[in-house]
This record gives C-alpha cells, sequence and structure tokens, in this order.
C-alpha cells in the first residue's frame, strides 16, 4: 500500500515500486521523512491495513495499477471479513475499475477524476459525458478532484441519476464546509482530525 509510483519521496531511496519484490520494499523507512516519531514505518501490506479497519468503519482502497490486481484483492477482501458496505474502491481507469464493479458487486465503485479549474472548456463539453459513462459501466459514482467548479448544478445533475459524489484532496476548512453544504457525500482530506473538529465546531454554533 503506497500512494507513489516509486519510493524516492517517502524513503529517500529510489525504487520503482512495481518492480521490486516486497520483501525489498520492506526494508525502506518510509516515515522519518515525515519526522523522529514516525521513524522505521514500513510500507504495510494491503492485508495489514485491512486489520486496522474499526467496526462500522470504512475504507477507500484506491487501484493503481490494471485489472491483474483484482484476484489478489478479492483474496485480501475475503480474508478480512469486512462487509462489502466498508469496501469502497476507487481509480481513475475506467475501464480497469469497471471490471472490479463486476467482481465485487456488492461494494460501491467511484470513477476518480482530476480536471483543473483552467481547462472549463473541459467540463462544458464532457459534464454530460463523464455522468453517462459512469451509468454506463454501472459505477456508484465519481471521486472529483477539489475545483470550484464543482457547484451545484452539477451536484444536482450526478444526485439525480442516483450516483454519489465524493471530492479530494480538501485541506481548506471554508472549502470543505462549502462542498459539504452543497450536498457531496465526503471529502478526501490529509488533515482528517482537524477538519472534523472545526467542521463540528461551526456547526456546534451554527445550531446554537
Amino acid at each position: 500500500v503506497i500512494h507513489d509510483g516509486n519510493t524516492s519521496r517517502t524513503s529517500g531511496i529510489y525504487k520503482k515500486v512495481s518492480t521490486q519484490a516486497y520483501n525489498s520494499l520492506r526494508q525502506l523507512d518510509v516515515g522519518s521523512f515525515k519526522g523522529n516519531q514516525w521513524k522505521d514505518q514500513r510500507i504495510p501490506l494491503l492485508e495489514e491495513v485491512l486489520e486496522t479497519v474499526p467496526a462500522g468503519k470504512k475504507i477507500f482502497i484506491e487501484i493503481k495499477c490494471g485489472r491483474e490486481i483484482i484476484p489478489y484483492l478479492g483474496k485480501d477482501i475475503e480474508k478480512s471479513k469486512l462487509s462489502s458496505e466498508q469496501i469502497k474502491i476507487i481509480g481513475f481507469n475506467l475501464k480497469t475499475i469497471s471490471e472490479v464493479k463486476k467482481y465485487f458487486s456488492s461494494s460501491q465503485v467511484f470513477w476518480l477524476r482530476n480536471a483543473e479549474s483552467s481547462r472549463l472548456r473541459f467540463w462544458k463539453i464532457n459534464k454530460d459525458e463523464i455522468i453517462s459513462s459512469t451509468l454506463a459501466n454501472r459505477l456508484d459514482g465519481l471521486d472529483l478532484k477539489s475545483n470550484k467548479l464543482i457547484d451545484q448544478d452539477l451536484i444536482d445533475r450526478i444526485k439525480s441519476e442516483g450516483l454519489k459524489l465524493f471530492v479530494w484532496t480538501v485541506n481548506d476548512y471554508e472549502e470543505a464546509r462549502r462542498l459539504l453544504m452543497l450536498g457531496v457525500d465526503g471529502i478526501t482530506t490529509d488533515r482528517a482530525q482537524w477538519m472534523k473538529e472545526r467542521l463540528l465546531m461551526k456547526e456546534f454554533y451554527s445550531l446554537g
């Protein structure tokens, strides 16, 4: 389980993840770059991560490779004993996640999309196409990059088709609150505890 395609950023040693045996990757310290308190942290296996999911909570698994991962992913999920409702799967490659949805039909699968605000024309042309492709591949919704173009109209159109919408990566409180007020189903953030505390505090004072 690692976000990057290589280990340079987190370990200071360049190794291309897809060409390494796990025993080699396991030797790397991928925590010290964040601070001494995380020294000697190792790249975990998915089965190890799944063991940490609390009862009643959910986990989002991003697939960064092709459909060849599906049977191995299935074995780890089955071994974990997590319910299908606890497993959410996301990925950028539409063909791959369409295959994932067929295999994990009872779990929710979302299409990751990345569009910058400078690409206004992209959204004007392809907004309907993005939604129709999501529906055609029987996916459960979209997971879009945080962007000012995610407005009430777009959210309403996605929700009107029975789809869910998540947004990544939202580290600004005002933007998180804007998106949640508009009706997104959830956000990805690097500041989970910080964000949760501030959103709850704002809600408390609003009710007061």
